[in-house]
């Protein structure tokens, strides 16, 4: 199935944030570039790796808003993902440059989602669409509600 396509347009004039033209919804971005140790033996990028640029996006958007990974941790709190899912559209093949666009999705008392789309920095075409969902805990184990900072990523994220 051919995905809509994603139409980035730097937001507020922030290269960090970008509007789909299309659905008209904000997104946080970031930029990487295919590693050789990321691709397999059809010279594709081997797709357990979508989930890592998942987590850069994730760990950046985080990063960008003032409340790191390491800061979450540091404040006794850890979000495992319970759940996600990938649809590939396209593959990426060594040294191919994609931009990695991540937004808040649902925030319940103990879970949070976010989703991603990954497109190729030249040609703007959708590689694949994901998401990820986490559970908030303790560094015990122990679920909790999610913590307060995070949901002010949550609410001052542009809508």
């Amino acid at each position: 199935m051919r995905p809509k396509p994603f139409r980035a347009e730097v937001y507020n004039g922030d290269e960090r944030f970008v509007r789909d033209a299309g659905s008209g919804t904000i997104w946080h971005r970031v930029f990487h570039r295919t590693l050789y140790a990321d691709t397999d033996r059809s010279s594709w990028v081997y797709h357990a790796n979508y989930l890592h640029y998942f987590e850069l996006g994730r760990a950046s958007l985080m990063r960008d808003f003032r409340y790191s990974y390491k800061e979450v941790e540091e404040d006794g709190f850890v979000y495992p993902i319970i759940d996600t899912a990938v649809t590939f559209h396209h593959p990426l093949g060594y040294d191919d440059p994609m931009w990695i666009h991540t937004r808040p999705g649902q925030r319940e008392k103990v879970r949070i989602t976010f989703h991603y789309v990954i497109t190729h920095q030249e040609t703007g075409q959708v590689i694949c669409k994901g998401h990820t969902r986490h559970c908030a805990m303790r560094a015990t184990g122990t679920v909790t509600a999610i913590d307060p900072k995070t949901v002010r990523i949550w609410e001052a994220f542009p809508t």
